[in-house]
């Protein structure tokens, strides 16, 4: 006879035990910020120039504005969206608690994105309100007359003025961010998750390799995923956060709830810039920030003018592209702790954690950095990471020689891709989530990027890694970036074609980059091709290689070789 569905479960569970609301709560990030509103009330919860608020404030502007979206309504229907298109400014942040607080899914695009693109994942995600900073309301209401072109059905648009500004500068029919807030109800009751996988946010792919794609996270997801950010950043109570990276990217790797977990500071800036980095560590006291490879750079090759005196330790944690063991050497130099994480935006962002280990206290500075520049291990927040043959599905020898496919597995991982099912059942094909990144595996267990699946170089049968080969060229004292691609190649099939941006006053040739790469390398990994031009970037740091390949392609074939010696 068959059992029902309650027997069986009873037959699973011990006797006596039960689920129920006493002690069974789905997981959502929204639980930091009400929590941080009763520990850390009177505590800032938030600066921006001369504007701040407490968290108690926080917490009551984020219901209040939960509120008035619902008023609006929007989270009254499951899978909602609200789109946001603003820099790391207190609406930003607030809005990372307010719309899940609303029962609305948060889409936080990337302020980059010209209004075509704009346009495109707003009909993609089906945006009911888009939040718009004023200096990007020119690109938002672009996105809006595409639109409006194929659907009649368009979001409606809620404009964030100057923080601390309470009326446009001219006359507007928008709605107006601060006139929500404060007529916003501050008894609404907030919305929770009935299931703890329900969307909490959609995050669109950068686009380094191919068009944006629409990552669905869970607030179980996040929830998990901030803790860990928390911990890999060993945050202790009430930390002080600089935001650089952007919070539209992996939702700001998670920290936005992160940050309100140990009731922290967080401190914004509409832009990211040398000066601004050390004034605010300086005036704030920060303890803590995060940032490409491409803000670190931004550091050390800050002028000498620019600079000031850390008030103390400040860790910053790297990630969104490998770094240059030179990149973190300089960094330490200036007193910044530098602590590598790894992940995409398929994995909430950070997923891996380079756990340093106190016997490497002992090593030159050099190799220290060298080790840093490694990928590491899974955070706690993650169940498993493995570099696998691709096509056997087995772990591939941890000889740090032998390359596989970084893969994912665990709770940290995306429900899916929105509206592209076949994409979400490739990318779990196996049952783990296939990054597409080439890596290996050393003997203590630490993994390490090599490549991404598409930017290895197979130049007359050997593979040749383009972050090694790029972390060599970066080491010349006179390269400011660098980048290498695959230039098709008609004997060996392709061979290194490197683009390099020299630091300003500074001079090199190609045979001088050339031979400092054959000095330090196996020559045949030595780029054969070095042209210096700027290097096209995404809005999180990423590189553009598929522009770089259309430019190598466009070069043709070098002459047909016999040698490469």
């Amino acid at each position: 006879m068959d059992l029902s569905i309650s027997e069986s479960k009873r037959k699973r569970e011990m006797e006596g035990s039960i689920r129920c609301s006493a002690n069974y709560v789905p997981l959502t990030p929204i639980t930091f910020l009400e929590r941080a509103a009763v520990v850390y009330r009177h505590r800032l919860s938030v600066v921006f120039g001369d504007v701040t608020y407490t968290w108690q404030q926080t917490h009551q502007r984020c219901v209040k504005l939960a509120s008035s979206i619902s008023q609006l309504g929007v989270g009254l229907a499951p899978r909602d969206v609200v789109a946001v298109l603003a820099p790391n400014v207190p609406a930003m942040y607030e809005l990372h608690f307010a719309v899940p607080m609303s029962g609305a899914v948060l889409c936080t695009l990337n302020t980059r994105h010209d209004s075509a693109m704009v346009s495109l994942l707003l009909k993609h995600s089906e945006a009911k309100l888009i939040f718009v900073d004023y200096q990007l309301l020119d690109i938002a209401r672009g996105a809006l007359q595409i639109l409006s072109k194929t659907t009649t059905n368009l979001p409606q648009l809620v404009l964030i003025l100057e923080c601390g500004d309470r009326s446009p500068p001219h006359a507007s029919n928008n709605l107006i961010y601060e006139d929500l807030v404060e007529r916003g109800d501050l008894g609404f009751e907030v919305r929770r998750p009935k299931d703890e996988w329900d969307p909490i946010s959609l995050n669109y792919t950068s686009g380094t390799t191919s068009k944006p794609k629409g990552v669905i996270y869970s607030h179980r997801g996040a929830y998990l995923n901030s803790l860990a950010t928390v911990l890999l950043n060993e945050m202790k109570s009430m930390p002080v956060y600089l935001w650089c990276v952007p919070m539209f990217h992996c939702n700001g790797w998670c920290l936005p709830w992160g940050i309100a977990v140990q009731g922290g500071t967080n401190v914004c800036q509409r832009n990211v810039t040398a000066e601004g980095i050390f004034g605010n560590v300086f005036r704030h006291k920060v303890t803590h920030m995060a940032g490409a490879p491409t803000v670190l750079n931004m550091i050390i090759n800050s002028p000498p003018e620019v600079r000031k005196p850390l008030p103390g330790k400040v860790e910053v944690m790297t990630g969104a592209a490998p770094p240059p063991p030179d990149v973190i050497f300089r960094m330490e130099e200036l007193g910044f702790v530098v602590t590598h994480s790894y992940g995409l935006t398929e994995t909430y962002g950070p997923s891996t954690i380079c756990t340093w280990k106190p016997e490497w206290n002992n090593l030159s500075r050099v190799a220290q950095a060298k080790l840093k520049a490694r990928q590491g291990v899974a955070h706690v927040g993650l169940e498993d990471l493995d570099v696998k043959d691709p096509q056997t599905m087995k772990s591939v020898p941890a000889d740090a020689k032998t390359i596989g496919e970084v893969m994912f597995r665990g709770n940290t991982i995306m429900n899916g891709y929105l509206k592209d099912l076949e994409a979400t059942q490739e990318a779990f094909k196996g049952g783990w989530f296939r990054s597409g990144d080439l890596g290996v595996k050393h003997p203590d267990g630490y993994i390490e990027l090599k490549d991404r699946s598409k930017d290895i170089i197979i130049s007359g049968g050997e593979n040749i890694s383009t972050i090694e080969l790029e972390g060599v060229i970066f080491s010349h004292p006179a390269v400011l970036e660098a980048a290498v691609v695959g230039r098709p190649d008609e004997y060996w099939g392709e061979t290194p074609c490197a683009f390099v941006k020299l630091k300003e006053g500074c001079t090199a040739t190609a045979e001088e980059i050339i031979q400092f790469c054959r000095n330090r390398l196996p020559h045949y990994m030595a780029p054969r091709t070095v042209v210096f031009a700027d290097l096209p970037k995404t809005s999180t740091g990423k590189t553009q290689k598929f522009v770089l390949r259309e430019k190598a392609r466009a070069l043709g074939s070098l002459t047909k070789n016999t040698s490469r010696l």
